[in-house]
């Protein structure tokens, strides 16, 4: 709901309102320009991405952010920074296996359906940094992890999930074989993620780009090594595609 909107009904003072309107389009922190402008742009508040950021940056760009009272996302952050980041936001979560921080302020209704699978358990990280994300940016997500192509069968076992979703996300290390395989099996959109995951010879996931950008499964959307978020994103974007197409008609 917009500041003047919000001003009209009564939820927000001049004074609050005009406080609001000060901090548009960014707030500068010095160190960092925060975009308030981008939840009106692109829909969802801007994500903070951890590495290279102190703990005290972290903090204080989540505590502006969360000021919003939309959900806030962090990503890639390990353990250390959460605990360093708790002790001047207490509300705010963690997620140990998507290294994922987050204040959960809005629920909002499951507008899209999003598988997300991966081919082994080590290529779990990355994928629930994919789920999770989903899920605060408003998505029902379901997992389906270990269902790669050394033991393809189990991924068989599963064909009614690839009918549920809307869109999938398909997270593999080593081969990236599987992308190809889910591929051949939907014509849904099916946004890969290559992991660094692989013995010496994977080049630290660039053996799994390469799979499958060459994937001869046509119409593959491929992002960067161990992207997670980002496969996260692309997919609510055309999520929020179909709502739009579907709110014109």
């Amino acid at each position: 709901m917009n500041i003047l909107e919000r001003l009209r009904q009564g939820k927000l003072t001049s004074l609050e309102a005009a406080t609001e309107l000060r901090y548009l389009p960014y707030e500068n922190m010095g160190y960092a320009r925060i975009d308030h402008h981008r939840v009106w742009r692109m829909g969802f508040p801007e994500v903070i991405y951890c590495p290279g950021k102190t703990h005290c940056q972290i903090a204080e760009i989540a505590a502006v952010l969360a000021k919003s009272g939309r959900n806030i996302i962090a990503t890639k952050a390990d353990e250390t920074v959460f605990e360093q980041v708790r002790k001047i936001i207490p509300v705010i979560q963690y997620n140990q296996i998507a290294k994922i921080m987050y204040i959960h302020q809005e629920e909002s209704s499951r507008r899209g359906r999003i598988a997300v699978i991966s081919a082994g358990t080590a290529d779990q990280a990355v994928a629930e940094e994919a789920a999770v994300t989903v899920e605060l940016m408003g998505c029902e997500a379901r997992r389906l992890y270990d269902v790669g192509v050394a033991g393809i069968h189990r991924l068989f076992d599963s064909r009614d999930l690839l009918e549920w979703a809307q869109i999938l996300i398909v997270v593999a290390g080593m081969d990236g074989a599987l992308v190809s395989v889910v591929g051949g099996l939907t014509a849904k959109p099916i946004v890969a993620v290559p992991t660094s995951v692989g013995y010496g010879a994977s080049f630290n996931g660039a053996a799994a780009l390469l799979a499958m950008l060459n994937s001869c499964a046509m119409g593959i959307a491929v992002v960067n090594i161990d992207n997670g978020f980002g496969a996260a994103a692309a997919a609510w974007r055309l999520i929020s595609s179909l709502d739009s197409g579907n709110e014109e008609k």
